[in-house]
């Protein structure tokens, strides 16, 4: 049995991989771990699925359950990721990290930190979404130089970082497959501009409203014809269902940084 720590458990992706987690024959629950203040600390975290007793007690604190634990899954905020994952790297736990909006610094101490443990970061754990990283790759590698590139991502009035995490990873795909790079080619803003396109641009468009999940697509158009790639989530279950992939892949694993590309040998 592998033994899980959810982090965020409260949220609507924690609650989802604890629903997977619960019902899986070769998992179990090793912590649940929540906000600081939250009126669910101390309870057993079976009461968050209304279900029968866990055994296991919601807790804050991270570094009391690293005995408990086999591998992490942390889908919080920045600033709880960053806070999170060093008692986890200095006990050399594997982390899943779901979390979005990470900022460049913060990635590149994650990098640091998996020289402790084996990280896997991605801000999107769907299976379909990683297959599209490999599909832009392929199409910046034929197109990309003759073809005015555009990102365009819609999601639910409640996400609070923008351009998306996905949004971005795909362009930084296809930066890196033209050999480009990505900070000096990514736009996110026209307003005022008051010029053409850029020749060699990756523009980013941002959607917000309503439930919608998750939708993206990367359009590579020429004077002649445009091609666009898209994926569209339907069920946020989907990255829970990732993420317990992952988390089973990461097992055992030595350490190192990882992405779900890696999960896919893609």
């Amino acid at each position: 049995m592998i033994r899980i720590g959810i982090i965020g458990v409260e949220g609507r992706m924690g609650l989802n991989i604890l629903q997977l987690v619960t019902a899986a024959e070769d998992l179990t629950l090793g912590a649940a771990i929540t906000h600081h203040g939250s009126p669910n600390i101390g309870q057993d975290a079976g009461s968050l699925l209304h279900s029968e007793p866990l055994n296991v007690r919601v807790t804050d604190d991270v570094a009391s359950t690293t005995k408990d634990v086999d591998v992490y899954i942390d889908f919080t905020l920045p600033e709880a990721t960053m806070i999170n994952i060093q008692p986890i790297a200095n006990a050399h736990i594997p982390v899943v990290i779901g979390t979005t909006g990470l900022s460049t610094e913060d990635l590149a101490q994650l990098a640091i930190y998996a020289k402790e443990t084996a990280i896997l970061q991605a801000p999107n754990m769907s299976l379909g979404v990683n297959l599209v990283y490999a599909l832009l790759e392929q199409a910046a590698k034929v197109l990309g130089k003759q073809a005015d590139i555009e990102v365009l991502e819609m999601h639910h009035r409640f996400k609070k970082d923008a351009p998306s995490g996905t949004a971005l990873q795909m362009g930084k795909v296809v930066a890196h497959a033209m050999n480009e790079d990505f900070d000096k080619i990514a736009v996110y803003d026209r307003h005022d501009m008051n010029r053409e396109r850029g020749a060699g641009e990756i523009g980013f468009a941002t959607l917000r409203g309503g439930s919608v999940v998750g939708d993206h697509t990367v359009i590579f158009a020429t004077l002649k014809e445009q091609i666009e790639i898209t994926h569209k989530a339907k069920d946020r279950s989907l990255f829970a269902d990732g993420a317990v992939y992952a988390a089973r892949w990461l097992h055992q694993k030595p350490h190192g940084l990882y992405s779900m590309q890696d999960t896919l040998a893609l």
